[in-house]
């Protein structure tokens, strides 16, 4: 009788154990539901960013609202996985990314803030700005610049328009050197070894009409309007919006596309 009673005593203190292991590695519910419920959390965000912009609003208020800032998107996904933030605030199609891959995620309907896409050039390279504005009007005008955002975006037309520079694209300018953050799918992002995505394209497309052959290089996104306005590159596009503290640095072309900065949270 003792022998079955200690047996069953062991059985119950494993079944605690486990238990208390659960709990101790269990992820908090979510309590983030719409941007009201936004105040006293602790926020994840991309680093310069411009859900890092806004969502600076927060910091420091009465709530007591937190900040977390990340070198890369991915990395703010997984610490909200981890249970260490409370929600993401990033760029609606990059989200959209993420949660397509993370079935436990999800984005709130609310939309967190608008936004215009452009590119960076430096402010002494206004001839650059104004080439680039008028290749993208032009870019614009005969559809190219759609079918460039729809083989990315969309079901109906995704992967069917991949952009191809024509036969007799003339490259003798020169390289123009573009600085990006290939962390931000679908504009800019790897695909094995190389550096594809909408902004790829687009600047491809810009380079063919000004006479340019393209380089890419990939940095972390808060270094790229030093790298521009440094000379080390000669224009920036990563999904990048013009923010009046950026022009106080930058210059920016005219934009070509709008976007949303979106909250990413767990399913409850």
């Amino acid at each position: 009788m003792k022998k079955m009673r200690k047996q069953a005593a062991l059985v119950l203190a494993a079944a605690m154990m486990v238990t208390m292991a659960g709990c101790g590695n269990s992820v908090p519910e979510n309590t983030v539901h719409s941007v009201d419920d936004l105040e006293g959390k602790t926020i994840g965000v991309q680093l310069g960013t411009t859900g890092d912009i806004y969502a600076s609003d927060y910091e420091g208020d009465e709530a007591g609202t937190v900040i977390e800032r990340y070198n890369k998107g991915t990395d703010a996904v997984q610490a909200l996985k981890q249970g260490k933030i409370d929600c993401v605030i990033i760029d609606e199609q990059p989200a959209m990314a993420f949660v397509e891959k993370n079935d436990d995620l999800e984005i709130l309907d609310d939309v967190f803030a608008d936004e215009e896409y452009a590119i960076c050039i430096a402010k002494d390279n206004t001839e650059l700005t104004s080439e680039f504005n008028q290749a993208i009007a032009e870019l614009k005008e005969e559809g190219t610049l759609d079918a460039i955002i729809s083989n990315y975006i969309g079901d109906d037309t995704k992967g069917k328009t991949p952009y191809v520079s024509p036969a007799d694209a003339d490259h003798s300018k020169g390289t123009l050197c573009m600085a990006t953050n290939a962390a931000f799918e679908p504009y800019e992002f790897y695909d094995g070894d190389k550096i594809v995505g909408i902004d790829v394209d687009l600047a491809t497309a810009i380079c063919d009409k000004l006479g340019y052959a393209l380089e890419v290089e990939d940095m972390e996104f808060d270094s790229i309007i030093t790298a521009v306005s440094s000379g080390r590159a000669d224009f920036g596009a990563a999904g990048m919006t013009v923010t009046e503290d950026r022009l106080k640095n930058i210059d920016f072309t005219e934009t070509y596309t709008t976007a949303r900065q979106v909250i990413i949270v767990r399913k409850n």
